[in-house]
């Protein structure tokens, strides 16, 4: 294996040595210092290539394929930024924050600092756990401009109990969501694979070689020529919510790339009102709410007096 290093990016260069292997399986044996997810997200942003052709994560290697690795500059460890939090509750294992809209969740590309991250960090100062170390405590993400409930870990224990929970589908998840149109039937469920568009490399959809994603959904209330509605997101794809909506012709109202602007909300209509799972420390379940941000509730005000 050869490596070279330049200013802001390390690449690595390598043959294959086996044949029939998936190519995200085999980077992690090759590179034990970087987890499986790692890999994988390396090859979604096209950091890997073989024969100088961007892969798949699934994709079979063949014995000498030319396998060429870059790394992008990481990011340093975050900051501690004295942003004000709603704390919903805390025990010594975890924090359950009431997020407002326009916090990003934790720092990436664009969005180096003033994230929740570093918000986290001045209410848990001694905060450090194994794993990225630009998301300490984060198992969960919601939207930039998504409001609610989100759940923090403060250690390794908290961190691997609620991210089982999160895997094996047993968290409690629900959002109120505005959409435009009349939705039909009042309940249901969506289900359809969503993956990175292949024409819009910044955007997710609906692609035949997507992860499986599924949706459940139950209206609230009719509005006119728009519908208030539960959601409950069974899979955590980027975008679910908004994406499958939209699918099936109602998209969500604010929400400028998937769904329609309106003038009267500056953000998407989307908020996560309802966050239940087994606490850490005693495996009891707790369920946590939050109400309708002041935004939502006078956009809401607003349809519901143009009904």
């Amino acid at each position: 294996m050869n490596a070279t290093t330049s200013p802001k990016i390390k690449t690595a260069q390598f043959n294959s040595h086996v044949s029939d292997v998936r190519l995200d399986k085999y980077l992690t044996e090759v590179l034990p210092q970087f987890s499986r997810a790692y890999s994988q997200r390396l090859i979604r942003q096209g950091h890997v290539l073989i024969n100088g052709q961007t892969a798949k994560a699934s994709q079979k290697l063949r014995k000498s394929d030319r396998i060429t690795v870059e790394f992008p500059p990481l990011p340093g460890h975050p900051m501690a930024e004295p942003i004000p939090l709603t704390v919903i509750y805390e025990d010594e294992d975890i924090l359950v924050i009431d997020k407002p809209a326009g916090l990003t969740v934790h720092p990436a590309p664009g969005h180096p600092s003033h994230t929740l991250v570093n918000a986290i960090l001045t209410l848990c100062p001694g905060l450090t756990m194994s794993g990225d170390v630009t998301r300490p405590g984060i198992v969960h993400r919601l939207d930039k401009d998504t409001s609610g409930l989100i759940v923090i870990a403060k250690n390794d224990f908290a961190r691997e109990h609620l991210a089982a929970q999160f895997k094996s589908r047993t968290v409690t998840k629900r959002y109120l969501v505005l959409v435009k149109g009349s939705l039909s039937p009042e309940q249901g469920i969506i289900e359809a694979p969503i993956g990175r568009d292949p024409y819009h490399r910044k955007r997710m959809a609906i692609v035949e070689a997507g992860r499986q994603a599924t949706t459940q959904y139950q209206v609230r209330k009719y509005l006119g020529e728009y519908t208030l509605v539960e959601v409950s997101p069974l899979t955590g794809r980027t975008h679910q919510i908004r994406i499958h909506l939209s699918a099936i012709g109602y998209p969500v109202v604010g929400d400028p790339i998937y769904g329609i602007k309106s003038a009267h909300l500056d953000r998407q209509f989307i908020h996560a009102y309802r966050l239940g799972f087994r606490l850490p420390s005693t495996k009891q379940y707790q369920e946590f709410a939050s109400p309708l941000p002041v935004d939502l509730e006078r956009a809401l005000e607003h349809f519901a007096r143009n009904d």
